[in-house]
């Protein structure tokens, strides 16, 4: 990266370090292009050469957010001798080793969560999910017996549900508590049986 390319990113991230600041104190829909470039010491024009509006810069924070989400559990250890050895009345889809980090990654970030209730698009949970599905997800439905045809879609429908659950959390300001909303979410998630699926 050279001079002008490193100025350039770090002006972005000072624009959406305003905007997370922002966000702990006014919601998204009154927050105006004077009040992050004054936060965040830049002109308008600067404002205006990474941006088109303030939904662009709130689709990069949450894009920032899902990527350092995805670089967490990518960095986390999967044992698939563990996945593979597992008695299938002890094998799981959704657990709390995944579920207790994810939803409080999004607490602690939940003004800027919020800011996306209405445009759910933003959140982009399947991406986010992308490195799990492959390497957790996917080889534990192979061991139930479900076809490779159907994973996509057996996670499309988890995804989606638990997303639109997690949204509605958010905009209560995550006053439930996260073990809570953890087994409230499992206690949703049937349990596969290979038998269902010969």
């Amino acid at each position: 990266m050279n001079k002008n390319e490193s100025k350039y990113f770090n002006t972005a991230l000072k624009m959406n370090d305003a905007l997370i600041s922002l966000l702990a104190s006014k919601d998204f829909e009154y927050i105006t292009i004077k009040d992050i470039c004054e936060k965040a010491g830049v002109n308008r024009s600067t404002f205006y050469l990474h941006y088109s509006n303030t939904s662009d810069l709130l689709e990069e924070v949450i894009d920032r957010l899902n990527e350092s989400f995805s670089r967490h559990f990518n960095t986390s250890k999967t044992d698939h001798s563990i996945i593979s050895s597992k008695d299938l009345d002890d094998l799981y889809l959704i657990t709390d080793e995944f579920l207790i980090p994810c939803l409080t990654f999004i607490k602690e970030n939940r003004k800027v969560y919020k800011a996306v209730k209405s445009r759910p698009n933003l959140f982009n949970a399947n991406k986010s999910y992308e490195w799990m599905f492959r390497s957790i997800f996917s080889p534990i439905m192979n061991r139930f017996g479900l076809e490779l045809k159907w994973h996509r879609y057996l996670m499309d429908f988890y995804i989606n549900g638990i997303t639109a659950f997690v949204i509605d959390w958010v905009d209560d300001d995550c006053k439930i508590d996260v073990e809570e909303v953890s087994n409230f979410i499992k206690s949703l998630i049937v349990s596969y049986d290979k038998k269902d699926n010969k």
